[in-house]
């Protein structure tokens, strides 16, 4: 066993989250929570896990920026063909997870994951940078390269014939996850952590507190 990793240990201790302090609408509770991080400065503060599963049942996982949230779910933007697209034409439920160390809060949602109309994918895609939207519209994201140089060619051909005016290609957009559930974690010392999971019972959300 590694004695360096088993040493390392960071003990939580900056606040509680007693049933009391949370709002009995979950996404009143995330939005609460989501700006005390956007308030807090924190890098990259919208970053999150995104977890799926493929047609075997294996999970996989990877990190991506929440891009808007609503009542009407959690949204983010990606290549309809890669390996998560794939995922979720296949099996269309998620998990997301917030991990924000600075002030020792986590926040997990599960839901299912739908497609977000064109329209709103297409206003989202042409508010990006132009150089993410090249990168998007040519990156055959999640098939193998040869090498950088394939890709960087790529780019190259597609500005050279479409300068900076192109729209969003069918194959990129958004998806949104419908939450079915919520957990907000607080970390407490000697890891007696405090956690509220939120759950829908007949499309009223109910919480109660779990062990840690």
């Amino acid at each position: 066993m590694n004695d360096d990793i088993q040493k390392k240990r960071h003990e939580y201790s900056l606040k509680e989250l007693n049933e009391h302090d949370v709002n009995p609408d979950p996404f009143v509770q995330f939005d609460t929570w989501f700006k005390i991080a956007l308030d807090a400065d924190l890098p990259d503060a919208n970053a999150m896990t995104l977890a799926t599963v493929n047609s075997d049942g294996k999970p996989t996982a990877r990190i991506l920026l929440l891009k808007d949230y609503s009542k009407d779910g959690y949204c983010f933007f990606t290549n309809y063909r890669s390996k998560k697209g794939e995922d979720i034409e296949l099996n269309p439920f998620g998990a997301m997870v917030f991990f924000w160390p600075q002030l020792e809060k986590q926040i997990r949602i599960e839901g299912r994951i739908e497609k977000l109309n064109p329209e709103h994918s297409s206003v989202y895609f042409m508010a990006r940078p132009v150089g993410s939207r090249r990168a998007a519209a040519v990156s055959p994201q999640s098939t193998i390269l040869t090498s950088r140089a394939e890709l960087e060619n790529a780019i190259e051909k597609f500005k050279n014939e479409y300068g900076d005016e192109f729209n969003r290609p069918d194959y990129w957009g958004g998806y949104k996850l419908i939450p079915n559930k919520f957990e907000f974690w607080q970390g407490r010392e000697s890891r007696l952590n405090d956690r509220i999971e939120f759950v829908i019972e007949k499309e009223n959300w109910r919480f109660h507190r779990l062990a840690p």
